[in-house]
């Protein structure tokens, strides 16, 4: 049973092919979106899936993060839509299922081994009142 979306795949359409005007994030949107739905309940959570402007990954096109309440974020660059996009369904699956997000390089699937450009811890901010002043 799929849940209320909590789970984001964002995609730069601005990144472009080095010395061309191709913008490739429009086709991936477009390929992941149908793949996702083809996918259906293999995926045990809703992806919401869009694009941004710029996400400055420019010199690895086109980058795509996956992120999700209280997860980490990924953030994978030098993905091409007419090959990965069977890797981005795979790790949308078992992103699914990892309850902080944390995952290894190794367990990632296919490319999305060595094209990770950052995880990033989910956010969690404590306020404490404190009479020590930061410097």
């Amino acid at each position: 049973m799929k849940t209320e979306q909590n789970h984001k795949i964002t995609i730069c359409t601005s990144c472009r092919h080095k010395g061309t005007e191709c913008r490739p994030g429009y086709e991936l949107i477009e390929k992941l979106r149908a793949a996702i739905k083809v996918a259906g309940d293999a995926i045990p959570e809703d992806f919401e899936i869009s694009g941004v402007a710029c996400m400055a990954g420019c010199d690895r096109p086109c980058t795509v993060a996956y992120h999700g309440s209280r997860k980490a974020t990924y953030l994978f660059g030098d993905i091409d839509p007419a090959v990965d996009v069977d890797d981005l369904v795979t790790f949308a699956k078992q992103y699914a299922y990892l309850h902080d997000g944390w995952c290894s390089s190794v367990d990632r699937p296919g490319k999305l081994r060595k094209c990770t450009l950052a995880r990033v811890p989910s956010a969690m901010i404590a306020v404490e009142a404190s009479e020590v002043r930061a410097s």
